[in-house]
């Protein structure tokens, strides 16, 4: 039997940290959390089981410390020349045994990404939040402020809306600015987030990227309030829920990059959530290939193991071949985010286009091989002792989010055809 390793990925795009930090998350996946993660549907609320898993990996593996400099206690990812592919390694793994975990995680780093990233690093504000991340061995979460009731993923849609349909504002007075404004879907929201990162407007209805603004406000800061977490159809490790801001004070130099860079740099959060996005995707998809090996194996039919079946071996092909695809685009995407010399920045349209096609399409091909390997169960792929259709549950979210593939299809074409009103 092949081992999930087995499916290709471009070895001479993978780093130095590759054996490491992959031995690393392995190991905690297939102690902390492969044997609890069929109960998390019920810890959606109360992450009894869930937190204990974060702790060890966020706290006391250090793994929150990531993107912030070496010198600050921080792992330095943010000037790592491998950010794309250690990225994609690590939310690929954690994939694999949870990716309600994976996206947790991995969004903490969405408004520090903003602030530790090379070229666009805000030193002050590294120096500000570092201990919250660095100097404890307790899981500490970001969210990602972004969606809002009445627009949905318009603020994703930069391009076309140019953050005109914002509804969040910010207001200077004086050296503070004051927020006000509901957000709603946040990940590490329900009441876990410690530090957002808020989008705002600084002019309502304006469509100028000067008044985009970045603005990263701790949890505690008054005002902020942080609403139950919803009850979802899968990702329970992901608490999400709604947040308002009521006249929520902060320095006027906590926005993260300034006027117009902070629109240009939220498009990196963009791109580094397609990459994780289908990492996530592909790591789903090796622990699906496990079971499936074990389950076509083990069940026979007429005497011979199920995957001997020409109708059975035709289906399980197609299945691996589109993991091949997906896993080989995905790293690959992740080079291309490491070599801006190459292949451009990180933020720019073409890389956001890209990001955009790459990550719809893992998500088309997985949410169908899913119910193809469900059907091969038949009423066992609906059986949680198998954990397929926790997969199942879980890649349809991937989908959704991040605009969903609506919001993919239109800046694929918006960029590739030049299409101007998409």
């Amino acid at each position: 039997m092949r081992a999930i390793y087995e499916i290709t990925r471009p070895k001479e795009y993978l780093s130095p940290l590759e054996e490491p930090l992959g031995n690393m998350i392995r190991e905690w996946a297939e102690k902390e959390v492969i044997p609890r993660r069929r109960r998390f549907d019920e810890d959606w609320r109360d992450h009894r089981l869930i937190e204990p898993a974060f702790r060890k990996l966020m706290g006391e593996m250090g793994m929150q410390r990531a993107p912030f400099p070496e010198d600050l206690g921080g792992l330095g990812m943010g000037h790592s020349e491998h950010l794309g592919i250690n990225s994609f390694l690590v939310m690929e793994e954690m994939a694999r045994a949870d990716s309600g975990m994976a996206v947790s995680y991995g969004v903490t780093f969405w408004p520090l990404f903003m602030i530790c990233n090379e070229p666009h690093v805000n030193r002050r504000l590294c120096e500000e939040f570092a201990p919250m991340f660095c100097a404890t061995t307790e899981a500490r979460f970001a969210a990602n402020a972004m969606t809002e009731p009445q627009g949905g993923a318009d603020i994703e849609n930069l391009d076309l809306l140019r953050g005109s349909t914002i509804n969040t504002t910010a207001v200077q007075e004086g050296d503070e600015w004051v927020i006000n404004g509901h957000k709603l879907w946040p990940t590490n929201t329900g009441g876990i987030a410690h530090l957002f990162g808020v989008v705002a407007t600084t002019r309502l209805g304006s469509d100028d990227p000067r008044d985009f603004a970045f603005i990263l406000v701790p949890a505690d800061t008054p005002g902020v309030t942080q609403g139950d977490p919803y009850e979802k159809g899968g990702m329970a490790a992901d608490k999400n829920g709604d947040v308002w801001f009521e006249n929520v004070r902060v320095p006027v130099w906590y926005r993260a990059c300034g006027p117009g860079d902070d629109f240009k740099y939220f498009k990196e959060i963009i791109s580094i959530g397609s990459l994780g996005s289908i990492a996530m995707v592909s790591g789903c998809m090796l622990n699906v290939y496990e079971t499936l090996q074990e389950f076509t194996s083990r069940r026979r039919i007429r005497g011979v193991p199920l995957k001997e079946h020409d109708a059975i071996g035709g289906v399980l092909a197609d299945i691996v071949r589109d993991m091949e695809i997906i896993r080989i685009t995905g790293y690959q995407y992740a080079r291309m985010i490491d070599r801006p010399d190459l292949y451009g920045e990180r933020w720019s349209e073409e890389m956001v286009a890209k990001g955009r096609v790459y990550k719809y399409f893992a998500c088309d091909r997985a949410v169908e091989d899913l119910g193809r390997a469900m059907n091969i169960m038949e009423a066992h792929g609906a059986d949680r002792e198998w954990d397929v259709e926790k997969h199942w549950r879980d890649l349809k979210i991937i989908q959704l989010w991040m605009g969903g593939k609506q919001l993919c299809q239109m800046e694929t074409a918006r960029w590739f055809f030049s299409c101007e009103t998409l």
